[in-house]
């Protein structure tokens, strides 16, 4: 009988242990699961960003090459030359493709930076930043795009006030 209780008891701990192993592969799956749904939808999330970078861009590339389509986009509040409104439309093209490529992930928040700074370099392209200002204020505030906007806004800032003519020093890169 003792034999009968000692294999009872050694199963039945067993048998409680495999649940508990049980449980914590079904956890263990669920977090793994989890992690794959993220993945996807993150990667859907990206895809959809460049289609609709594409689309932008193509957009503006249609406008730079006709004059009569980038009136269209002349929403600023001085009048601009169509010469220079194509180079505002690829200073915008330059900078959208900068963002995107941040909000894929292909570059971090300091790498970004980095671009920024070298596109503050460009007299036409701060005309640009300067002329698209109140475009940017109808932003959501806590979007992708108004964030860059006020790395942007401080780094123009920061490279005005600047005492040194080592342009690649200055500002002190977001953090994250």
């Amino acid at each position: 009988m003792a034999g009968l209780s000692f294999a009872t008891g050694t199963f039945m701990l067993l048998r409680s242990k495999g649940r508990r192993l049980s449980v914590h592969l079904t956890e263990r799956e669920h977090r793994v699961a989890e992690r794959e749904r993220a993945a996807l939808a993150a990667e859907r999330r990206n895809a959809a960003l460049t289609e609709q970078h594409r689309l932008h861009f193509d957009l503006l590339c249609k406008a730079m090459g006709d004059a009569t389509l980038a009136a269209v986009l002349n929403t600023y509040d001085e009048p601009v030359p169509p010469e220079r409104q194509r180079q505002f439309l690829f200073a915008n093209a330059l900078y959208i493709n900068a963002l995107h490529a941040h909000r894929i992930g292909a570059v971090t928040l300091q790498e970004l930076y980095g671009h920024l700074r070298v596109m503050c370099q460009n007299p036409i392209f701060r005309q640009y930043w300067d002329a698209t200002r109140h475009h940017r204020a109808s932003l959501d505030h806590s979007s992708d795009e108004a964030k860059v906007g006020r790395v942007m806004d401080r780094l123009a800032e920061e490279l005005d006030h600047a005492d040194t003519d080592e342009w690649w020093v200055v500002g002190e890169p977001p953090a994250g």
